[in-house]
């Protein structure tokens, strides 16, 4: 399978200069790069949780925090890390409230999809679950009172 979009063009080595990542959707190219390379980036367990985590929200735009309190297990900066590396892929996207719309003690920072990681992830079938995964979230009934403020907080328009 041939695809004409690039996702992700920067290559990330080993210390020992194997090429880790390279994130592209041209994957029939000479450059050898195996069609499950891409699909194992985004399938990674942290990361694939991120991206569960956004297609569960009500708006599928979480903030950091909201991503945080839905995995405990993970360190905060793991979180935040997975989250630049899906960003520098073009999977997810960063997008802000404008700032006449911020209010203190809210977020204005969100992650949401962008439309070629949508795309990516619905060619691979893994957005199957979308529904169910949304489903699931409506049933957490113990989350911290800061989760619930966060979740109702404005989010932007044009995301």
């Amino acid at each position: 399978m041939v695809y004409s979009r690039v996702f992700y063009s920067r290559v990330n080595y080993s210390p020992s200069g194997r090429v880790l990542c390279r994130m592209r959707t041209d994957l029939g190219t000479a450059e050898g790069i195996e069609s499950r390379e891409p699909v194992h980036f985004v399938t990674q367990q942290t990361r694939f949780a991120l991206i569960n985590n956004i297609l569960q929200h009500p708006e599928q735009l979480p903030s950091m925090y909201e991503l945080e309190e839905l995995n405990p297990s993970v360190s905060d900066a793991t979180v935040y890390k997975h989250i630049q590396k899906l960003i520098d892929a073009g999977i997810v996207k960063e997008v802000a409230l404008d700032d006449d719309q911020r209010r203190q003690g809210y977020p204005w920072k969100f992650y949401g999809l962008t439309e070629e990681g949508r795309t990516f992830l619905d060619e691979h079938n893994l957005l199957a679950a979308e529904e169910t995964l949304q489903q699931i979230y409506e049933t957490i009934s113990d989350k911290p009172e800061k989760m619930v403020k966060y979740e109702n907080s404005p989010r932007p328009d044009d995301a």
